[in-house]
């Protein structure tokens, strides 16, 4: 941080918009949920209610991380990855895992429920950063980069599969991916990764074939557009719908029992009905924003796990946001991923809202704590103008041996 105490230009992007995508959020999450819970004869402004008070707690963690998170963070990794494994093992476990949609990924009951797979994802990231940063020559194998970063990779995988939570795994996949090519992994190594990765998946889709379906029904959603092609094929009729400019805000019609979880992972797809292209484009600036501040502020910071913890949580943000709007546009299945900061959802909010603030951490310090300065006393250090200082500078440096015996030689 500059001596004047000023902010570096970085940090005020990123703090800007992600205040700017939190409004946004709030509006759109009333916007998309309130006909619904109207006609339910329930509260119209549940939701918004729910994501405010969410939105206050992750502003609270977000501002704690970037004034003392850092530090805090690197020595709790161990433990945060210890804890999101053993709550992704307990959502599995009878009475206790929440199943929503054909997933149980869930803790918790009513409005207060927890998603750990959510608290993995950053976990793993935070402790890619801290691997790769204290063995820098673990990227240049396969070996290395195995034990023990792959293998505990490889772990989780497992747990998603098992709940399953296909959409956290491509974002963890493509974060971590992104976190070895901050680090310098030959591109060979990232090939043989990639292409390993692309041949499990495949096996597991053939294995299952709802799997297969899933994955390419965004292909030709229109030729089952009653089943597996059905929310791809209402959201692409809300963009449509809504043109360069949209139909205004509120007066979606695609949110009433059209278009499935239409406050959540489609969110998307209402503000392209609503506000149109433009508004779409809007939210689209806001993400290039981040990933311009955040990667300017991993090439920034000072030292190794800083700039790899940076470009790994801006890389979380744009690889999930990427992956829903290429789901919403239908240029990619529908897993279930939630837009960064807009989307209704509790743990993911509060989680990358905390992910941000230690991205405002390292933004703000280079990712080195300043070092406290030793005050300078001029009376007892010798300075020149100090009360009663050495002014023909007879005790600034090491006086010559044998000076005093010449002079008084020479006397």
């Amino acid at each position: 941080m500059a001596k004047s105490g000023k902010r570096p230009i970085e940090y005020s992007i990123l703090y800007t918009a992600t205040l700017c995508m939190l409004a946004i959020g709030a509006v759109m999450v009333y916007s998309a949920s309130s006909a619904e819970s109207l006609l339910g004869a329930g509260d119209p402004s549940q939701y918004l209610k729910r994501y405010v008070f969410l939105g206050l707690i992750g502003l609270g963690v977000m501002l704690v991380a970037a004034r003392h998170g850092l530090d805090l963070v690197r020595k709790l990794t161990p433990l945060l990855l210890a804890g999101s494994f053993f709550l992704c093992i307990a959502v599995m476990l009878p009475g206790v895992g929440i199943t929503v949609n054909g997933a149980t990924s869930w803790i918790g009951g009513g409005p207060l429920v927890f998603q750990p797979s959510e608290l993995l994802k950053i976990s793993l990231v935070l402790y890619a950063a801290q691997v790769l940063a204290t063995r820098p020559r673990a990227v240049e194998s396969f070996e290395g980069l195995t034990k023990p970063l792959l293998l505990v990779v490889g772990a989780a995988f497992l747990l998603l599969m098992k709940q399953p939570d296909m959409g956290t795994m491509m974002v963890i996949c493509f974060a971590i991916g992104s976190v070895l090519i901050i680090a310098g992994t030959p591109l060979r190594l990232l090939g043989m990764l990639g292409g390993g990765l692309a041949a499990v998946a495949f096996g597991l889709a053939i294995v299952e074939p709802y799997r297969m379906a899933r994955l390419t029904a965004f292909l030709n959603p229109f030729a089952d557009a009653g089943d597996t092609g059905f929310q791809t094929v209402q959201g692409l009729t809300a963009i449509g719908s809504g043109g360069l400019f949209g139909v205004g805000l509120g007066e979606s019609v695609q949110k009433i029992y059209y278009l499935p979880e239409a406050h959540t992972d489609m969110i998307l797809a209402i503000i392209g009905e609503e506000l149109g292209l433009i508004g779409m484009m809007g939210v689209v600036g806001l993400y290039v924003l981040i990933g311009f501040a955040g990667f300017r502020t991993a090439k920034a910071a000072r030292d190794r796990y800083s700039k790899l913890l940076a470009g790994g949580i801006t890389s979380l943000i744009l690889c999930q946001a990427t992956l829903n709007l290429f789901a919403v546009l239908g240029l990619a299945p529908l897993t279930g991923v939630p837009l960064p900061f807009i989307s209704y959802g509790s743990t993911n909010l509060i989680v990358l809202l905390g992910g941000m603030g230690l991205l405002l951490n390292v933004a703000a310090t280079g990712g080195v704590p300043a070092k406290a300065s030793k005050p300078r006393l001029r009376s007892i250090d010798g300075g020149g103008a100090g009360e009663g200082g050495d002014r023909r500078r007879r005790d600034s440096g090491a006086r010559r041996a044998g000076a005093g015996n010449r002079r008084r030689t020479a006397g």
